[in-house]
């Protein structure tokens, strides 16, 4: 994947993942609050790869 769509799943994972945590919350299911916390965090890692990316892409062009 390239940067960009790194961010983007990162940040749609994200989303999702914090409405699981909504969801499950809301309805006492600690199952869905579990894998709604995991998706986030996947998001957040997939972001940051992404960001991770750019910062090296940019060193290279500098060089």
């Amino acid at each position: 994947m390239g940067s960009t769509s790194d961010k983007v799943a990162g940040k749609a994972n994200e989303i999702a993942g914090k409405v699981k945590q909504g969801v499950g919350k809301a309805t006492d299911n600690d199952s869905l609050r579990a894998e709604g916390a995991a998706q986030e965090t996947k998001g957040k890692i997939q972001s940051t790869t992404g960001k991770a990316k750019d910062a090296v892409k940019d060193a290279v062009d500098r060089a």
